[in-house]
């Protein structure tokens, strides 16, 4: 059976078997008493006075859809109308209440199925000292969990975010802001981590009204990252397909930059939440420095997103978090114990709009133009369940390697849904 089609099948079968416990499943004390539980957060083994606190977790999400792209010869849409986007194990050791230690693993990522594995210290008054691979801070939309996205993918200007890598972070917090700064490698999953140049990144946050109960909130950051890159013929490459994970073939790539010296990105980001209504935007502009005295390179990108929950109060805002770089996110939707379906109710619904775009377009560089509309609705019938339907309308004005329908723009309709599962 193939890989795909075996991946979705469990998947399948981990959705439709799932059935939550009325309340938490305690097994007796262990010889050194230890308590074992099974509820909605998982399987976790907690010892006696928060000695240690061991807690496994995961998450499933199965993609499918269609699409449509309206100009003949631009080949197939979608290699395949069902995919397993993410299928990882997660696990968390809190021991005392200074030390986190966070292992992720993807098996539906072949290629990078390491995600966060990180040591983070927590011993100094709102301050977390972190290292290993995890997300570097940098945009709201990238720090906020996939759990949590309000649309199946994160917008086109997620090209930008340089997301995972191994390094070491220091943040800190107060009641309205946060700031963390970092240096980082490559990858973990990547051979020599050391060999994709040094990154500096840096994140700073200021909420300026943020109610009691964290409901309702204003929210202005800025981030910073500047990557000095290997000078050894390896190239760099920035690309977006239109917003769907099934999506075969990208719109926009600015192909192989090979005199690439460096990367620098700055961030601006906005949120503002009262209740179950949100307005979130970004802003990404990234400038390539060249070696051998080549005129830099300029890119940008950034969204405007809405949200409203149509039975629910809202998503808390978070400032900090249990470890690493994820300060001053927004976290997931809670269903209310009346509104399960499990228990009789209807669940929880989320609408939602975005407008993104991309521009990849600079001097001799012709990567493409692309402009996405997105309308999405999400249905939360359980705890640890989401579906997500989205619709996404893009259009482009492509990088000349995807001009072999002799066109100079494309049109695209896409319908993608999403079955989650999370623990």
């Amino acid at each position: 059976m193939p890989h795909r089609l075996r991946s979705w099948s469990l998947a399948a079968l981990a959705l439709s078997s799932l059935s939550l416990p009325a309340a938490a499943i305690e097994g007796p004390p262990g010889p050194f008493g230890e308590q074992l539980t099974i509820d909605e957060r998982g399987i976790t083994l907690k010892f006696p006075d928060d000695a240690a606190t061991l807690r496994i977790g995961g998450r499933l999400q199965l993609d499918f859809g269609t699409g449509r792209v309206q100009q003949r010869g631009f080949g197939t849409v979608f290699d395949t109308p069902i995919a397993v986007r993410r299928s990882w194990i997660e696990s968390y050791l809190t021991l005392g209440k200074e030390l986190e230690l966070a292992f992720q693993y993807d098996f539906a990522e072949p290629n990078r199925p390491i995600n966060d594995a990180v040591v983070a210290y927590k011993g100094f008054k709102d301050v977390i000292v972190a290292l290993g691979n995890m997300k570097e801070p940098f945009s709201l939309d990238q720090l906020i969990s996939d759990n949590n996205t309000l649309f199946t993918e994160r917008s086109l200007a997620d090209a930008f975010a340089p997301a995972r890598n191994f390094g070491f972070a220091v943040g800190t917090h107060g009641d309205r802001w946060t700031a963390v700064t970092s240096v980082f490698g490559g990858n973990i999953n990547n051979a020599g981590i050391g060999g994709q140049g040094v990154a500096s990144t840096t994140r700073v946050t200021y909420a300026p009204y943020l109610s009691e109960d964290k409901y309702d909130v204003l929210h202005f950051g800025i981030a910073g990252s500047y990557r000095s890159l290997p000078n050894d013929g390896s190239a760099l490459t920035l690309s977006s397909r239109s917003e769907a994970f099934l999506f075969a073939r990208q719109f926009v790539n600015t192909g192989s930059i090979r005199d690439a010296s460096s990367i620098g990105r700055v961030g601006l980001e906005a949120a503002w939440q009262t209740g179950p209504f949100r307005l979130q935007a970004e802003y990404i502009m990234t400038e390539i420095g060249r070696f051998g005295g080549a005129p830099s390179l300029s890119f940008q990108g950034g969204y405007i997103q809405a949200g409203l929950l149509l039975n629910s109060k809202g998503r808390r805002y978070s400032i900090a978090p249990n470890y690493a770089t994820e300060y001053a996110v927004f976290s997931g939707v809670q269903v209310e114990e009346a509104q399960r379906v499990s228990r009789g109710g209807t669940g929880v619904f989320e609408l939602g709009l975005r407008y993104s775009a991309i521009d990849l377009e600079d001097r001799t560089i012709r990567g493409g133009i692309e402009h996405d509309f997105t309308a999405g609705v999400n249905w939360y019938p359980d705890r640890n369940i989401r579906f997500v339907f989205d619709y996404v309308r893009s259009h482009t004005s492509p990088s000349p390697a995807n001009l072999n329908f002799n066109r100079r723009t494309i049109d695209a309709d896409v319908f993608i849904g999403r079955a989650q599962l999370y623990w």
